[in-house]
Order: C-alpha cells, then structure tokens, then sequence
C-alpha cells in the first residue's frame, strides 16, 4: 500500500469545494472536467489528497453507503504550523475542539466540514 484518498460523500458539491478552498485545499482532476455540474472532484494540500463525490452519482450501486450527510468518520490530518493554520481558518469554520495539547504529544484542533465531517488537524512534536 502506498496511500490513502478517501472519498468524502456530499449533496453539494459546490459548497464542498468552497468549504475545502478555506482549507488551502485546490481542485486536480473533476467529472466532468468543466462545468457547474460536478459529480466527483478531486482536491489536494500538500501530500493530503481529497475526493469528493454527489450521492446522485452512486445512483443504487452501492446501497451500502449511507445516503446521510456526516458520520462517524473522523479524518486525520498531520501538519506543520498548526498555530498559523488554526489563525487562519478558525473564524470561517465551525471549531468543535480549540487547539489543545494531547497526553501522546500531538498539538490537536478538530472541527466540522460543510457535510457534518469531523476533520482534525494535528502537529507532532519532533523527537
């Protein structure tokens, strides 16, 4: 195995690309490559890829999926600079959790994406 892209469900792919564009993420690949009606679009931030994809598009193949927005899946993101990217974003996010400092050495701050997604942000101490 060599990496890991989850590929995050929305019913408003505009909104989701907006909501990630706060995050410093940019859009690299789409379906269709142009245009306003986006199905799947592919979003990166430094080593960190994204994708997200319309529940419309699964039409019945996947019934396994949850058609509901959020769930209990929490994405976790290692960075650098967790004090200049929390500044940066924390007054145009939902913040669930300030930035905190963790028994196992990880400075931490999770907040809530536009489809009820938890994302949290970590920087860990050099050893």
């Amino acid at each position: 195995m060599e990496s890991l892209a989850p590929n995050i469900f929305t019913n408003d792919m505009k909104a989701t690309i907006a909501f990630y564009e706060l995050l410093g993420f940019k859009t690299t690949m789409s379906v269709p490559e142009t245009g306003d009606d986006l199905v799947w679009a592919m979003m990166v931030n430094g080593g960190v890829t994204m994708m997200f994809q319309t529940y419309e598009s699964l039409a019945n193949e996947l019934p396994e999926i949850s058609r509901r927005n959020g769930g209990s899946l929490l994405l976790y993101i290692n960075l650098k600079n967790i004090h200049g990217f929390f500044d940066s974003v924390k007054d145009k996010v939902s913040v669930l959790k300030g930035l905190e400092k963790t028994f196992y050495g990880a400075t931490e701050f999770s907040i809530k994406d536009n489809n009820g997604y938890v994302l949290t942000f970590a920087e860990h101490e050099q050893q």
